[in-house]
């Protein structure tokens, strides 16, 4: 509690340097801060995709009407995405139960993905499990599924969601990722459909967090590799009254 309720200056700035390092083409966030006291009432997302020219897409992660979204500091929480090429469109689904319930849908050009934070709780995290089944099955793109899952019950869990699903884990080794000092469980998952080849998966030991980062590069098919492609310039110009982030699709 003691480092939750300290402010995230330093670490937003060494969480930056990692991710711009990694050059990546999507990013995704859990529990980042969209302007509470701790990030000096500026929205972390919007920090991060300035920094590092990036689309983005976030929002609460707590249900339209719930009593999370006004306590202080934690109506703040929400979970995001940044991606080097324009989102062609966004959906965020709300779980039934939990106090965590946002799910983002973000269709790219040749993929979709979805990045979720499910419940401690075993019985509710089920039930999400089971509406995420209902999201995957919809797709008939090739589908990416990350998140914290705080799959607390072990490999049985998700070995069942994969099964039913038929993503596959692309942490094939097994490596844990919680908690960040000392990792001994596996609560930090990337699912991928078939038609997704994973080139490498590794969870450096990153300790600006209570969880080690988890990264995944991987291939979709396609005819023309764009990846190294140059970026194009982001304009984040400031308007009478507001700042407006040009780099997101409406």
């Amino acid at each position: 509690m003691h480092n939750y309720a300290r402010t995230s200056h330093k670490n937003l700035a060494r969480i930056t340097k990692f991710i711009r390092e990694l050059e990546p083409d999507l990013v995704g966030l859990i529990e980042v801060d969209q302007g509470s006291y701790r990030s000096g009432g500026q929205n972390q997302v919007e920090q991060l995709a300035e920094s590092l020219g990036h689309y983005h897409s976030h929002a609460i992660k707590y249900g339209e009407k719930s009593i999370w979204r006004r306590v202080p500091v934690l109506k703040q929480q929400g979970n995001a995405f940044l991606a080097r090429n324009r989102i062609r469109n966004e959906t965020f689904h709300f779980f039934e139960r939990g106090m965590k319930r946002l799910v983002i849908e973000l269709e790219l050009e040749h993929l979709v993905v979805y990045l979720a934070h499910l419940s401690l709780g075993a019985r509710t995290r089920h039930h999400q499990l089971s509406a995420l089944y209902d999201l995957v099955k919809r797709t008939t793109r090739p589908c990416v599924v990350a998140g914290d899952f705080n799959m607390l019950w072990g490999d049985r869990e998700i070995d069942l969601f994969l099964a039913a699903t038929g993503l596959q884990n692309a942490n094939i080794d097994g490596l844990p990722t919680y908690p960040s000092k000392k990792p001994r469980r596996r609560l930090d998952f990337v699912l991928h459909s078939k038609e997704i080849y994973v080139r490498s998966f590794q969870v450096p030991l990153v300790k600006y967090s209570d969880h080690l980062p988890v990264v995944v590069d991987f291939d979709v098919g396609v005819d023309q590799d764009r990846r190294k492609a140059p970026r194009p310039p982001h304009c984040y110009c400031p308007e009478p009254g507001h700042l407006v982030a040009v780099g997101n699709d409406p």
